[in-house]
């Protein structure tokens, strides 16, 4: 007679399994946290008239409860990113989660436009925290080539497709609750993801060097502020506004002196060894012009829905749900064949398909049908999306050293959050300038149909820059990044030959 003992796992075995399970449970709660911060770029997008109304907000300041939002966010990215270095990813990460609940409920509380512009504009700041210590974490804990593969995946996945996500809810919560609740819909998740968080993350942070770079901060705020607002009124009173031309210019001027003085101080804001790889360069490059390039669609895609085809918000906001489902299929496949055949494809490819999605939108009319001009056009938009932003978010960190992993993640962030408000403008000062003259040449129309054929005109050249964006983002991901599979698994790659080394003071650490 014979005996059968079945192996136990050892110790080592079980404490493996632990740690895998307790990574996926991370990826979710930073996808969350992720999702929220991409949710507010377009969520009130929706439920801007109701709270005009509400509010007594004019025509022409209903925009600021959008740039308020950008204008905060992407300015202070980059100071969010090195505080989340040098104070403990995990800490900034619960903190942004607080504070973006505190600001979310005040916005969802506002008696009057300065609360809720308030509001947003303090959102802006928490999520420059919470941005940059989510991706940063989502770095330094999946490590394995396939998992990180997979956990970018998701994570570029959302990025791409909140903004249609945003639209939907925010249809959603306008139609059948309260503008306000697009606002307070944060605090119960972010409050339950803080709350998750504490057991959840292990802190990570750098050591050693950790003095800030107050010059490069100021001249970097006031920098990227500058040039986005003075954007932001060139669109309202356009390109030969005196006051636009000050802002974008100071700006511009700033944003120079920033560059330079960063290669020449000893505790850069943002170190040039980050920017001046071609891979991660060519990366925030492209993340730039597609963050320029897509802000501007979701917009003027709702206002065509609503104001030309008479959409309701709900059926509006789920007109754009194919581009989600299109964006997390293209993240499914590039979270597989990734690590195969390396970035350079899917970023060049992915970029040139969403710009020939935007293209075909050109064709729209007044009384164009869904099916036939739009959902083909926005099918590929959000599978380009997909491809793009899941391989942004590898590349961009390619050979980034532990003690750099927040600023570099803010970086990503800030060039998509700069790009979205600094193309919003400019797409907006197209849309408002072929309106008029439109118009003005053609007088022999009746009021009604001027007014419908002039905003589609306009809708037409908003598209059209747009995809000049993104395709300009595909040449650029095909000059400049060369990674090639092998680079993708973490501490194969090229390394940054200027970082902190064992042998420096500034040695990046984790503690796990």
């Amino acid at each position: 007679m014979s005996t059968f003992t079945a192996e136990q796992p050892t110790a080592g075995q079980l404490h493996a399994e632990q740690e895998s399970t307790r990574r996926w449970w991370v990826l979710a709660l930073i996808a969350v946290a992720q999702l929220m911060v991409v949710l507010d770029n377009t969520i009130v997008n929706v439920a801007l008239p109701d709270a005009a109304h509400a509010l007594d907000i004019s025509t022409a300041n209903q925009q600021w409860a959008v740039t308020a939002y950008a204008l905060t966010f992407g300015a202070l990215l980059l100071l969010g990113g090195r505080v989340a270095d040098f104070q403990g990813r995990k800490r900034i990460f619960i903190i942004g989660m607080v504070g973006f609940a505190a600001a979310s409920a005040l916005g969802g509380c506002a008696q009057n436009a300065a609360m809720l512009f308030g509001a947003r504009a303090l959102q802006g700041v928490f999520a420059a925290l919470l941005a940059p210590a989510a991706l940063a974490l989502l770095t330094v804990t999946f490590t394995e080539a396939k998992e990180r593969a997979t956990a970018f995946a998701v994570y570029g996945g959302i990025t791409a497709g909140g903004a249609a996500v945003g639209l939907m809810l925010g249809g959603v919560l306008t139609e059948y609750a309260t503008w306000r609740w697009c606002l307070l819909v944060n605090v119960p998740i972010a409050v339950l993801g803080s709350l998750a968080a504490v057991p959840l993350l292990r802190e990570s942070r750098a050591h050693g060097d950790t003095r800030y770079d107050l010059v490069g901060t100021v001249l970097a705020v006031t920098g990227t502020a500058a040039l986005v607002y003075g954007f932001t009124k060139a669109g309202e009173d356009g390109w030969s506004s005196g006051q636009a031309i000050a802002l974008s210019s100071g700006g511009a001027v700033l944003l120079v002196l920033f560059a330079l003085t960063e290669g020449r101080t000893a505790h850069p804001l943002l170190p040039p060894r980050i920017v001046v790889d071609r891979n991660r360069g060519g990366s925030y490059l492209v993340s730039l012009l597609m963050g320029a390039g897509i802000l501007g669609c979701f917009l003027y895609l709702s206002f065509y829905l609503q104001s030309t085809l008479g959409y309701s918000p709900i059926r509006a906001g789920a007109a754009n749900l194919p581009v989600s489902a299109a964006v997390f299929l293209a993240a499914g496949l590039v979270s597989r064949l990734l690590v195969r055949t390396g970035p350079r494809l899917f970023l060049a490819s992915g970029a040139a398909v969403s710009g020939a999605g935007l293209l075909l939108l050109t064709r729209i009319g007044v009384h164009s049908h869904y099916v036939a001009e739009v959902l083909p056009a926005l099918i590929l938009f959000g599978l380009g999306l997909g491809l793009t932003f899941t391989t942004v978010a590898s590349t961009a960190l390619l050979g980034v050293a532990d003690h750099d992993a927040g600023v570099a993640s803010a970086t990503i962030n800030a060039t998509q959050q700069v790009g979205g408000a600094l193309g919003l403008a400019l797409i907006s000062s197209f849309f408002t300038r072929e309106v008029s003259n439109y118009t003005a040449h053609h007088t022999s129309m009746d009021a009604a149909s001027l007014t419908a054929h002039a905003q589609v005109h306009g809708y037409v050249i908003a598209f059209a820059g747009s995809s000049a964006m993104i395709f300009l983002a595909a040449v650029i991901a095909a000059v400049l990044v060369r990674a090639g599979r092998t680079d993708l698994a973490p501490g194969t790659g090229p390394t940054d030959k200027d970082a902190p080394t064992s042998a420096e003071p500034g040695r990046a650490t984790a503690h796990r």
